[in-house]
């Protein structure tokens, strides 16, 4: 544990302590760029063993990060992701980021269901496939953390974006579901909602594209880890976070 020591009103020296992040094993999805890189980066600067999952491998290298190949919507390929983690890094895995996802502008009656469906197979499906195999170990060791990314379309609508939006929903409801089933394992589930970030996610969409007024994937990524490093009692069930100032200054 971290320790810190401060001075309260009434005279007393309370101790503050924050979870050990070193030699834990992590779990994050999706970290081929973007958030997930940033977060795998900040993890292994504290010590943390990091399982990194996705299609494809980040230009990154670190003796604490072991990158396996894996598309989170294929179940197959997460149960292979799955036992070859353990195989190489053992089955204590303490930490799980759900990042992986995608989006897919176009309006309700245009939509192709080959998009829709491929959303909710990463962004929803994605994250069942996942915790579900993580979650038998963290309650053996009567503590664990997952940690869900959702976004700000999951807690309104948005125009020509209604598949997203769905799936972004749908991480919130199941997110605090699991955290109503998990709390009692000493297992906390925290779901962060980002607004609008400078990453590749706009790369695909019409007449939209990513600038320096969004916020920066490093200042979502340490954000994440410092909801990991929260004290063990302590629980952020939610965060929601946005750019300041998303057009510039007026």
């Amino acid at each position: 544990m971290l320790s810190q020591n401060f001075s309260a009103g009434n005279g007393f020296i309370h101790k503050t302590e924050l979870m050990e992040l070193n030699n834990k094993i992590a779990v994050v999805t999706g970290v081929s760029k973007g958030v997930g890189l940033e977060v795998v980066k900040l993890l292994v600067e504290k010590g943390t063993i990091v399982a990194g999952w996705g299609r494809n491998k980040p230009a990154f290298d670190h003796p604490k990060f072991h990158f396996f190949t894996c598309d989170v919507a294929v179940e197959e390929q997460v149960e292979n992701a799955f036992q070859a983690t353990v195989d190489k890094l053992g089955s204590d895995i303490r930490i799980l980021v759900n990042n992986a996802g995608f989006g897919v502008a176009g309006s309700f009656e245009t939509m192709s269901s080959e998009d829709w469906k491929s959303m909710f197979d990463t962004n929803v499906h994605g994250i069942f496939y996942v915790s579900k195999r993580l979650v038998p170990a963290m309650k053996a060791a009567d503590e664990g953390h997952i940690l869900n990314v959702a976004s700000i379309a999951g807690l309104n609508g948005v125009a020509n974006f209604a598949g997203y939006v769905g799936t972004k929903h749908a991480v919130r409801g199941i997110s605090h579901s699991m955290y109503m089933e998990l709390r009692d394992f000493g297992i906390k589930v925290s779901t962060i909602y980002p607004g609008s970030i400078q990453t590749n996610f706009f790369d695909a969409i019409p007449g939209m594209q990513a600038h320096e007024h969004m916020m920066r994937p490093i200042d979502v990524a340490l954000t994440i880890v410092q909801t990991l490093e929260t004290h063990p009692n302590y629980f952020v069930a939610d965060v929601e976070c946005r750019p300041l100032r998303p057009k510039g200054k007026k």
